[in-house]
């Protein structure tokens, strides 16, 4: 057989066309999951679980046990399903590589054998022995890589979510949720969910949004950010509030603070050299995340470099007190938006 796609997978569960062995793994630990229980309960058909449904912890299962729950026979069911999440090949010895090999090499015909990776990942460029765990289960089976979802698909899910809950969802507002949550899709349905428990029908409008969707952390820095810029102020206190009300780290709050204004920094640069904003992704990381360029763009239009280079100096300065005095965290972070206030009205620091 070989690699499905996501609605290669969809459309074969759908059908009943089951393989014998599977084997899920990618970023998008939700869908992966859900991809299981589906099999699962497409396999047994729902009968008798307790008989024809086991689930291992790969990290623990010894490799002769899941062999043998495999070959175990279905109770009153066309198949059985054996579950094995998080099974280490790059951890595990080689005795129990051969087991696992025959398993796959012969897959007992009344079992359904899924592998799956709900906390594990590994790097798809260099697979090392995960390449050739995948080559062996595409030989008798199906493997399905879950990655990760783009914007717009986020968006198509989470509208169609709201439908199905009796709500609509504009693809501008998804946007929305997807800018304040971040792009982890257990989190973005929980939002929905909450969502539309609030507005109980009808349409999910921007400031349900805002007064219901959770912040993540990195959203919550980038407004801190926007406010300095904009001159406000007094939102950049708040937002300081709140992180340090979530317990976040005041390093890490710098280090995404400082970021933002590294991007400002570059983006400008960009600007008075004449060349497009668009260049900056041939020289630092920012291909899938160009929005960064654009707010950069947006947010440094009335900042001159002098600015922002005082900027950054400030931000050194704060790292450094942060990590060598005794200085409480939170003065010094106090301390860092009174400074930027300074700089960013008269240019330099007097």
């Amino acid at each position: 057989m070989a690699e499905y796609t996501e609605q290669e997978l969809k459309k074969s569960i759908e059908q009943g066309k089951l393989s014998n062995v599977y084997f899920f793994y990618g970023e998008e630990k939700m869908m992966l999951e859900s991809a299981v229980k589906k099999i699962a309960e497409r396999a047994t058909g729902g009968q008798l679980p307790e008989f024809n449904y086991q689930n291992f912890d790969g990290a623990f299962a010894e490799a002769e046990e899941i062999a043998r729950a495999a070959e175990g026979l279905p109770f009153m069911a066309d198949y059985k399903c054996v579950a094995v999440s998080d099974f280490n090949v790059e951890k595990r010895a080689a005795g129990d590589m051969d087991v696992i090999r025959e398993l796959l090499k012969n897959p007992p015909p009344g079992c359904v054998l899924v592998f799956y990776l709900p906390s594990l990942d590994f790097n798809v460029k260099r697979p090392g022995k995960w390449g050739s765990f995948i080559t062996a289960v595409n030989k008798t089976g199906v493997t399905v890589h879950f990655k990760r979802k783009t914007n717009a698909e986020l968006e198509k899910l989470l509208c169609a979510a709201a439908q199905k809950r009796g709500c609509s969802l504009s693809r501008q507002n998804a946007a929305r949720i997807l800018f304040l949550s971040g792009s982890d899709l257990r989190t973005l349905y929980n939002e929905t969910e909450k969502l539309c428990a609030f507005v109980k029908e009808g349409e999910i409008t921007r400031e349900a949004i805002d007064l219901n969707v959770v912040r993540n952390f990195e959203t919550t820095v980038f407004l801190l950010a926007n406010a300095l810029v904009a001159g406000d102020y007094h939102k950049a206190y708040q937002l300081l509030d709140i992180l340090f009300y979530q317990n976040e780290e005041p390093v890490a709050i710098l280090a995404v603070l400082a970021s933002s204004y590294v991007d400002m920094y570059r983006v400008r640069a960009c600007v008075q050299s004449g060349q497009p904003v668009s260049s900056l992704t041939q020289h630092f990381d920012y291909k899938g995340k160009e929005f960064k360029l654009r707010s950069a763009e947006r947010d440094s239009a009335n900042l001159s470099m002098t600015v922002l280079k005082n900027s950054l100096q400030l931000f050194l300065e704060a790292d450094i007190a942060l990590k060598s005095t005794r200085t409480d965290s939170r003065v010094i972070m106090e301390q860092l938006l009174a400074k930027l206030r300074c700089v960013s009205g008269k240019g330099e620091l007097t």
